[in-house]
């Protein structure tokens, strides 16, 4: 007596699932979510079962509507879904989910495999693709290596939300109005394509500025590739930026990928943009208007769709003025030019930004929260910090390793930095620089609540109210706690 393909199938799974029963029963707790998607009944109920048996939580569906609601409801790690069903097919289910539910790992699975629609299916984001009859050692393996394929993807998730946490705009400090204006500029850019300019002196913050152009722009999940020009020989920068052929040099053993080719699709950030030669800043010039270069040693043309951030710690105009920067790069990078102020130019940030790395280092090294006196604080301040905010904030970290105190006082204080604050004017009786910033915060804060307050706690009307730009009020609302206002939670 013959048996159809069909029964052969239900067989084999029905064989196989009984010998894993004893194994699967003893293992209670559930690896992974999934949910299998066929019209036809036998097959989805007896894969259904046989994955059960395995350990898994799994959930059935006849079509794609029932799936897309299972899916809208359920936590879904692996879905496996047959290719052609009445309703409408596996390849427009897979679709769906790569707009819809794009952490959901697919595998497909027919009875009429070709070579086409197998390399169709991973085209459109398919993980693996498998044909009837399903042979029980291939779909076990299959469902664990997406298992694993799916935690990579919540890893990599979870990694870029690091990521913006640490780069993100509410990462970069300061409350001082030159610092305001800047994030202003930041606000108005990330989004577009245009080249920026950076400058600063060293120690303000020029490469956070930088990533955290690149990761509020649509360009975050791609790479951000950060050259130090100054730190690299002129012999091999250029080698560096556009890579090189096979034997262009002696030591040239292979083709190399440059920065810029690396970078494509991202953002290169560019340091020190100064000390590049003559030479280079023509290429450079080059690939800022075309987007294309040669690698050193290549007749081979190479074209890059990135963003450029170009940085530096000199006035280039006055090294234009001496020879040693082209004018016309210049115009070409200076289309948005942020102006980075030097910390001792921005004294009221000084104990926030010390507070924020106070916090940060005690977290990073498992120590009780710390607090700084209100002479340390002072001591900061009177400081003129040549190294800027990395000076500080290397000067906390110190802190919090040598302090044996609940609290950092000015014994915790580099004794260099201690003289130089001593030795710098007081601030004299009539000009106390934190009673006038402490007058002025509060009449501020009282102007935007009851700004807040009549605009029904609607951002942007109250932003244009104020005349100040929506970023500035979501700053200062987050510097006078006024994001936590109950009102505001349910507005």
């Amino acid at each position: 007596m013959h048996r159809t393909q069909q029964e052969i199938e239900v067989s084999t799974m029905q064989e196989s699932t009984s010998q894993a029963t004893t194994v699967a029963r003893s293992n209670t707790q559930e690896t992974g979510s999934i949910l299998v998607v066929d019209d036809d009944r036998i097959i989805l109920d007896s894969l259904s079962e046989f994955l059960r048996l395995e350990g898994y939580r799994v959930e059935g569906a006849t079509g794609v509507r029932e799936a897309i609601s299972i899916l809208e409801r359920e936590k879904v790690n692996v879905l496996i879904t047959d290719i052609n069903m009445p309703e409408s097919d596996g390849f427009e289910m897979l679709q769906i989910l790569r707009k819809r539910f794009p952490d959901v790992v697919v595998i497909m699975i027919t009875g009429y495999g070709t070579i086409e629609s197998a390399v169709e299916a991973i085209k459109l984001g398919a993980y693996d693709y498998l044909t009837k009859p399903i042979i029980d050692d291939e779909i076990r393996l299959v469902v664990e290596r997406a298992l694993n394929q799916q935690a990579l993807v919540r890893e990599v998730h979870t990694l870029r939300k690091q990521l913006d946490m640490r780069f993100g705009l509410d990462n970069v400090v300061g409350h001082d109005y030159m610092m305001l204006k800047v994030f202003d500029v930041i606000e108005a850019v990330a989004a577009s394509k245009v080249t920026v300019l950076v400058q600063g002196e060293s120690g303000t913050g020029k490469s956070m500025i930088a990533r955290c152009i690149h990761h509020r722009s649509d360009r975050k999940s791609k790479p951000f590739v950060e050259v130090s020009c100054g730190s690299l020989p002129e012999s091999l920068l250029e080698s560096e930026l556009f890579g090189h052929a096979r034997g262009s040099f002696t030591g040239a053993v292979a083709d190399k990928i440059g920065k810029f080719k690396a970078a494509d699709g991202g953002t290169i950030f560019l340091d020190e943009i100064a000390t590049a030669s003559q030479a280079l800043q023509v290429k450079l010039l080059r690939v800022l208007q075309e987007k294309q270069f040669e690698p050193v040693g290549s007749n081979k043309t190479e074209t890059v769709d990135l963003r450029v951030i170009l940085a530096t710690n000199v006035d280039l105009e006055a090294e234009i003025a001496a020879g040693r920067f082209r004018q016309d790069l210049y115009y070409r990078i200076n289309v948005v030019n942020i102006a980075l102020p030097a910390l001792r130019e921005r004294i009221s940030d000084v104990e926030l930004l010390a507070k924020t790395f106070l916090h940060r280092y005690c977290g990073q090294m498992g120590k009780e929260p710390l607090s700084l006196t209100e002479e340390a604080i002072l001591c900061l301040q009177r400081y003129q910090w040549p190294g800027n905010v990395r000076e500080l904030e290397n000067i906390i970290e110190r802190a919090v390793v040598l302090t044996k105190n609940r609290a950092i006082t000015i014994d915790d204080l580099p004794p260099k930095l201690v003289a130089e604050s001593t030795a710098a004017p007081a601030l004299g009786e009539s000009y106390q620089l934190r009673s006038l910033k402490e007058a002025l915060e509060d009449p501020e804060r009282r102007i935007i609540e009851a700004a807040l307050k009549a605009h029904g706690w609607n951002r942007q009307a109250t932003s244009q109210a104020l005349d100040i730009n929506r970023t500035t009020l979501y700053k200062k609302m987050k510097r006078y706690r006024l994001d936590d206002d109950p009102v505001m939670q349910h507005s």
